[in-house]
């Protein structure tokens, strides 16, 4: 595999061209809109984008701030044909930090947050809207690193207490907050495509839900490809107070596999494709994945975010990927959202440019500038990529952060 490399300011660049295409064999996951995971990552990245918003609007900036340690505790229901309810409430844990005023000026946190989290469950899950327990572990403490020596207060004890928005060291330069790294690909298989469709066409608004109330939204979907035969699992809930009988719920499941194999004629033609559903499923006992809100959070399940959908929406195994769990991260200058961000997009314009498969991995070292990545690494399956133009699409990406976070801001980015 030919390999060149460079340094781009403080970045060092390498780029390794003809790699092997990945093979066709594809382990793919998405979790849907209502599962616990996905909620957790939702929710926390809905709060950062409304305090980041607040914040710009009052005083010019993003101020600190992160919520990406959120979690969400399962509450209780109970769930019969044609009926149900809440009898325990879900517990959201917003756990993180926020800069409570600037300029002397108090920032309603609290307040801001808990408005986002009732309106964040009245639209993606009504019927659980009104059984919340909301708990706020939200602090200002200062990050690591502020060492007293005499009467001066160290600058870095300021970032979540600044008396003006020149206390924040990224209005002059903006550096990274961590040691990590954001990975990026492109580009997908139809059947990684067909996944994210599939989950997206059953727990979402489509043709298929909006005239069925049963059809819930915490769908899950594994499924194995070998490029010539899909092989999934998927699991559907069904909404208990729109399914008056075991026969009833029998025949939903019929018609959400029926679903699935004409979406698989269209999206996978000349392929064979195998569905099972609800796997756990025992009727005969009324054992089904029947439940009173569309979603296991309301009988102790849990979400936390970064454990469901990467940046990019699927959950690939066989594929590069991270742990990052972007959503609830602050916008401005944490490489764990911000490179993943960055990467998947540069990964995507390299594969245009190419014609073939392309990675791309942005390393950081916690305080160098967010700009210069530590290492940069491309692999390129084309063979003969020119280096020049690889490398001014990579310039071109590290140059976008600014604009990244004003997207993310203003909601023009969707995560996961």
């Amino acid at each position: 595999m030919p390999r060149t490399s460079t340094t781009i300011d403080n970045s060092h660049l390498v780029i390794d061209t003809g790699m092997a295409q990945p093979d066709a064999t594809t382990i793919v996951e998405r979790k849907g809109l209502g599962h616990p995971d996905t909620l957790a990552d939702h929710l926390a990245e809905r709060l950062s984008r409304a305090y980041s918003r607040y914040t710009v609007e009052r005083f010019g900036a993003v101020l600190h701030h992160n919520f990406d340690k959120l979690a969400l505790l399962g509450g209780a229901s109970e769930v019969r044909y044609g009926g149900g309810g809440m009898t325990s409430p879900v517990r959201v844990l917003v756990n993180g930090r926020a800069a409570p005023a600037c300029a002397g000026e108090r920032i309603p946190v609290t307040e801001i947050v808990e408005a986002e989290v009732r309106a964040f469950f009245a639209e993606r899950l009504a019927e659980v809207s009104e059984h919340l327990d909301i708990t706020f572990n939200i602090t200002s403490n200062s990050s690591p690193g502020a060492v007293l020596t005499g009467d001066a207060v160290p600058d870095r004890t300021r970032w979540f207490n600044p008396r003006s928005i020149d206390d924040l060291r990224e209005r002059r330069v903006r550096l990274s907050n961590d040691t990590s790294l954001g990975t990026g690909w492109a580009p997908e298989n139809p059947f990684e495509s067909f996944v994210r469709e599939l989950v997206d066409h059953f727990s979402g608004e489509s043709e298929f839900t909006l005239p069925r109330a049963w059809c819930g939204s915490d769908v899950k979907l594994m499924g194995y490809w070998d490029g010539e035969q899909a092989d999934v699992v998927l699991c559907v809930p069904q909404k208990s107070r729109h399914v008056g009988s075991r026969a009833e719920y029998v025949g939903n499941t019929e018609s959400v596999l029926a679903e699935c194999y004409r979406l698989a004629d269209l999206r996978l033609p000349g392929s064979k494709a195998r569905f099972r559903l609800n796997a756990r499923d025992v009727p005969e006992k009324d054992e089904l994945y029947l439940t009173y809100s569309g979603s296991s959070i309301e009988s102790g399940d849990e979400g936390v975010v970064g454990r469901g959908n990467r940046v990019n929406g699927l959950i690939t195994p066989l594929r590069p990927m991270n742990l990052e769990g972007a959503n609830g991260k602050n916008p401005v200058y944490h490489v764990g959202k911000l490179y993943n961000v960055a990467a998947q997009r540069l990964a995507s314009q390299l594969h245009e440019a190419t014609g073939g498969h392309a990675e791309v991995h942005l390393v950081s070292t916690t305080g160098q500038r967010l700009d210069q990545p530590w290492r940069i690494l491309v692999r390129l399956s084309s063979p003969d990529a020119e280096f020049d133009k690889v490398q001014a699409l990579v310039t071109e990406a590290l140059g976008e952060f600014p604009a990244i976070t004003d997207e993310l801001v203003s909601d023009g980015i969707v995560l996961s």
